[in-house]
């Protein structure tokens, strides 16, 4: 029953997903483009939201929903690593119109070519995984 409250919001990420047009490809690529401020309205008012919240547990001092007090991490130092981490991850999000929370609502929308991706993106975390240790962090 306890993992029912985690399948429901999945379900409600995805239908808002949807019908606010992020999982849409043309959405990215205009984006990407800067031909529309859709998705940077979104992404904008995500920050905002995300920001009013961190700030309103930090002067509340709210709790998790298990009683235990919320943490936040101090902010790490930028490594080259983070910075090439992250251009490979926006050239793939560039290239196949879709990040990773996205791709499993578009397999739920029936677009089935998203299946390629998402293999890929596991085979990609697994060769990670072995290779790990070799990598400067």
């Amino acid at each position: 029953m306890k993992n029912l409250r985690y399948l429901l919001s999945g379900m409600l990420f995805g239908i808002i997903a949807v019908k606010s047009e992020v999982v849409s490809w043309y959405r990215i690529h205009e984006m990407f483009l800067f031909k529309s401020f859709h998705m940077f309205g979104i992404i904008g008012s995500a920050i905002a939201v995300g920001a009013l919240g961190i700030w309103l547990i930090k002067k509340y001092n709210i709790k998790d929903v298990e009683g235990k007090p919320i943490v936040f991490a101090d902010k790490a130092p930028l490594y080259k690593s983070s910075l090439l981490g992250g251009t490979v991850f926006g050239l793939g999000w560039g290239l196949v119109g879709a990040c990773p929370g996205p791709m499993y609502t578009l397999i739920g929308t029936g677009i089935w070519s998203i299946a390629i991706v998402i293999a890929s993106a596991l085979l990609g975390t697994f060769v990670y995984g072995l290779v790990a240790k070799k990598l400067p962090h």
